[in-house]
């Protein structure tokens, strides 16, 4: 029977090799309020786009409604 790497370390690997081929490192965690900076511009304009909070709360109370809740 072959001896296999964990797949933990095998994914490190070629995370590792990916980043080795593009140039890319990774330093510790984003911090919560930079991720939030990011995330901020894409979700005001999916809520312009799809019509505001409205669709949004219509949507969740739909999902509510399927699930039974």
């Amino acid at each position: 029977m072959a001896q296999t790497a964990p797949r933990t370390m095998v994914r490190t690997q070629g995370r590792k090799a990916y980043g080795a081929a593009f140039g890319t490192r990774r330093s510790g965690r984003r911090h919560p309020l930079v991720a939030t900076a990011m995330v901020l511009p894409l979700a005001t304009l999916l809520v312009y786009v799809f019509g505001g909070w409205d669709a949004v709360v219509t949507q969740a109370s739909s999902v509510g409604v399927m699930l039974g809740r």
